[in-house]
């Protein structure tokens, strides 16, 4: 299977042994070499990432590797067929992936659900609701036939999240040209010198809310799996959060 799978990581951790996956050092700029492939290295935007988060890897991944299916995974986050007791043997294979690629053109994880948030809700009370409002200007001036699916997919509760795909390999070309466009202009356009650190990430942020209108827009087929977390998440303690942040942004 021709695939090339990158798997962003900012720290020496323990990674799939399947050949296509790729574990690359992101934010590497400065950093001291874990051993892995790092993306500081030929064109990049290394020194980006405390604002693009793990696309500095998807960057550095769009100019340098070639395969004929290109992705992205998390160190923690990976696609699984079915899970299994033990989650490093639950990871996707080559020979699951090839199965699905003749078929799909994109696998992408299982969409998450926030019920009583909007997409766009959901971001303007964890976020900057600007952060948002500033990209739909950029697309309806750049890309005006996505305004409809952006528009769409702003007003249901539903999405797809983490920037994890794979994709065949001219729809990852096209989807990065079109994506990093906007966040560039995004970049150029928006004040975030009183953001914390957390919402300094906006690129990242924004971009896992640009993946649905370009996947709905193109009418590119694809398939969901579920996403497997490598660690143990606390749900208790994200649902309260959550609710949190809406709740206390209505009180304001």
């Amino acid at each position: 299977m021709d695939a090339k799978i990158i798997v962003a990581t900012h720290k020496a951790y323990q990674m799939p042994s399947d050949s296509i996956y790729v574990p690359i050092q992101v934010g590497a700029e400065g950093k001291e070499a874990l051993g892995y492939l790092r993306d500081n290295e030929g064109d990049n935007i290394s020194l980006k990432n405390k604002h693009y988060c793990e696309l500095t890897g998807l960057y550095w991944a769009w100019k340098h590797l070639d395969a004929d299916y290109l992705g992205l995974v998390h160190y923690r986050r990976h696609f699984a067929i079915k899970k299994q007791r033990d989650k490093w043997n639950s990871i996707l294979t080559s020979n699951q992936l090839e199965n699905l690629c003749s078929e799909y053109d994109v696998v992408l994880p299982k969409p998450r659900n926030y019920f009583i948030e909007t997409n766009y809700s959901q971001y303007a009370h964890a976020h900057h609701a600007a952060d948002l409002d500033i990209t739909r200007e950029i697309i309806a001036e750049k890309y005006p036939d996505y305004i409809p699916a952006y528009d769409a997919y702003m007003k249901r509760t539903i999405g797809h999240r983490f920037n994890m795909f794979i994709m065949k390999r001219d729809l990852f070309k096209s989807y990065c040209d079109w994506m990093f466009s906007i966040l560039f202009e995004l970049e150029s356009k928006l004040d975030i010198s009183s953001y914390n650190a957390y919402d300094a990430r906006v690129f990242g942020f924004v971009s896992e809310r640009l993946l649905d209108v370009w996947i709905e827009t193109n009418k590119v087929k694809y398939k969901e799996l579920p996403c497997m977390f490598m660690e143990k998440q606390n749900w208790i303690v994200k649902g309260f959060n959550f609710l949190k942040r809406k709740f206390e942004n209505v009180k304001k």
